[in-house]
């Protein structure tokens, strides 16, 4: 049984219990830990609709500072807890120092099939969009993928680039994309 429990803000699910806010040396407990840590990280990410972090900054906030019991999480925890989420994908470090880094709360993947449901039900296979049409356009207000950041929108167009569903274009104005 996991003897991890923590209760933030709404992200949580779990009770209300005294909780440790260490890492626990148990390699089944921690791994368990880690996985609603990481969990809880990105449902906050998500909610916010963050794509970069500080980690400096993320240790002061909701995330990993539980100010009404005045207990934190570790800067060397943090850095465990995004370890973690490298690994399974959902970050990449934008410097060597590892002191900022993408959160990726939905993969590319996941993004560029949200992106071709869009395109494929509103029949604009065939299309040319800019990436602020996609992104920022009109059209597309309303939609998960309204507001995403240029990276990770490139990102996805790749990975349906890759599927042989989309095709990344140069502009007079910059990037575009056309749907197959």
């Amino acid at each position: 049984m996991c003897c991890f429990y923590i209760y933030w803000n709404t992200f949580s699910t779990q009770p209300h219990q005294n909780p440790r806010i260490v890492l626990q040396p148990n390699v089944e407990t921690r791994q368990k830990q880690l996985a609603a840590w990481c969990s809880l990280a990105l449902s906050y990410c998500r909610h916010h609709k963050l794509y970069t972090l500080d980690v400096m900054e993320a240790q002061e906030s909701p995330v990993f500072n539980n100010k009404k019991i005045e207990r934190k999480l570790s800067m060397e925890a943090i850095q465990v807890v995004f370890e973690e989420l490298r690994k399974k994908g959902n970050l990449d470090w934008l410097d060597k120092n590892k002191s900022r880094c993408l959160v990726m709360w939905r993969r590319p993947e996941e993004w560029g099939k949200l992106i071709y449901q869009w395109v494929s039900k509103n029949g604009m296979v065939n299309s040319v969009f800019t990436l602020y049409e996609l992104s920022n356009g009109d059209d597309t207000e309303g939609e998960e993928f309204h507001g995403l950041e240029e990276w990770m929108l490139l990102r996805s167009l790749q990975a349906l680039q890759t599927d042989g569903k989309a095709e990344i274009i140069t502009m007079d104005d910059g990037k575009g994309v056309k749907f197959f």
